[in-house]
């Protein structure tokens, strides 16, 4: 037992050491990264295709980075929106991780890109646990997914710098209570901000981007209280094991015991030997370089 979670945190520290070197290399590009977490279904391509074409029309130079376990459905769909797009095929792996990231964006991102938007895996338990060297986490549940949410998944909602609310087109139909979301998630990550949408209704259209801007500026960004209570064994400055969840070099935390690692039962992590799929505006084509 104690070389399997010696096994995990050593993959865990890993991926922050990666995550730093990846958040610094971008930072000195100018380039503010965006990880978007959520259930399968959420709506956040929806939503993500709006803010991609909004931040377009604004000449904002933006990015997308797409992952799913099969099928390129998405990127097509983003690249409707006239940015650089790539799908990343994780062919059944449940996240993604800082150095595969890094791969993915070596030789692809254009150099003036501002923003970058990382789709994550839909799936609010392995995603949670591993830092990108993103700029901001951003959480998205629907109005359908029910109040207590951020409840069942609170690493998922106690790391995020933002939570955002999709289909509230629909919230009425589905009885929504707005408020007992909202004192869910104050519960589990105090003091975050938590923003309505709907894109069928062009409900907080911007927000995203304006976020993103906002951080890549240099104004400061929620700080969970999880990341401030908890410390990773590979953190710690007495070298002693901590009790409770651990926290990344960089403000993420994961969960105490969680069990996902290079010998983790998953298939490959990328299709084709690590060669990711690219989508470009205009046709959407595998890469194979």
């Amino acid at each position: 037992m104690c070389r399997v979670v010696d096994l995990q945190q050593a993959v865990l520290a890993k991926n922050d050491a990666c995550a730093h070197t990846l958040r610094e290399d971008l930072a000195a590009r100018g380039t503010a990264v965006v990880n978007l977490l959520s259930s399968p279904g959420s709506g956040k391509t929806a939503l993500l295709e709006r803010e991609l074409t909004l931040a377009r029309s604004r000449g904002i130079p933006v990015a997308a980075l797409t992952a799913d376990l099969a099928t390129e459905n998405d990127a097509v769909r983003l690249a409707r929106s006239g940015v650089p797009v790539k799908q990343v095929l994780t062919d059944g792996l449940c996240h993604l991780e800082a150095e595969m990231l890094g791969g993915h964006l070596h030789g692809w991102l254009p150099a003036d890109t501002r923003l970058l938007f990382i789709e994550n895996v839909g799936n609010l338990v392995c995603p949670a646990s591993y830092d990108l060297g993103e700029t901001l986490r951003i959480v998205l549940a629907s109005v359908t997914e029910g109040e207590d949410k951020p409840l069942k998944y609170p690493t998922a909602f106690g790391l995020a710098h933002l939570v955002v609310v999709t289909k509230t087109d629909i919230a009425e139909a589905v009885s929504f209570d707005e408020a007992e979301f909202r004192a869910n998630v104050e519960r589990i990550n105090p003091g975050v901000e938590v923003v309505l949408t709907s894109a069928r209704r062009g409900e907080g259209d911007g927000v995203l981007v304006d976020r993103a801007l906002a951080a890549r500026d240099g104004t400061p960004v929620h700080i969970p209280v999880m990341t401030r209570k908890s410390h990773h064994v590979h953190d710690a400055e007495d070298g002693q094991p901590r009790d409770e969840s651990h926290t990344h070099g960089d403000g993420h935390t994961h969960e105490k015991g969680h069990s996902h690692h290079r010998e983790h039962a998953h298939a490959p992590r990328v299709q084709d030997g690590g060669r990711p799929h690219t989508t470009d505006p205009d046709t959407v084509a595998s890469s194979r370089s």
